[in-house]
C-alpha cells in the first residue's frame, strides 16, 4: 500500500518499507483474487524458466489497478511484479 505519511509503531506489525527500483516482469491479472496464486505460479514456474532471466532478492508484489466494489469482482485488475536482476 502506498502512503503519504509515516507509519507509527503499532501492535499489528505494520511497518514502513520502500520497494527498491529496478527491472520487473509484470503480469496483469484480470478477475477475482482467487486466481492470484495461479498467476504467481505461472510467473515463477513457466515464464521465469523460459525467459532466461534471474530473480532479484525481493518478493513478488502487486499493485491494484481497479477492484471491487468499484467494479465487478470478475473485472478487477491487479498487476503482479516479479523483480529481476
Amino acid at each position: 500500500m502506498a502512503v503519504d505519511r509515516e507509519i507509527p509503531a503499532n501492535s499489528t506489525g505494520i511497518v514502513m518499507k520502500t520497494i527498491p527500483g529496478g527491472r520487473c516482469a509484470v503480469l496483469r491479472h484480470v478477475g477475482s483474487d482467487d486466481g492470484l496464486t495461479a498467476a504467481a505460479q505461472y510467473l515463477y514456474g513457466v515464464w521465469l524458466p523460459a525467459s532466461g532471466e534471474e530473480i532479484r532478492y525481493f518478493p513478488l508484489y502487486g499493485q491494484r489497478v481497479s477492484f471491487f466494489p468499484d467494479m465487478p469482482e470478475n473485472e478487477a485488475i491487479i498487476d503482479l511484479f516479479l523483480p529481476l536482476k
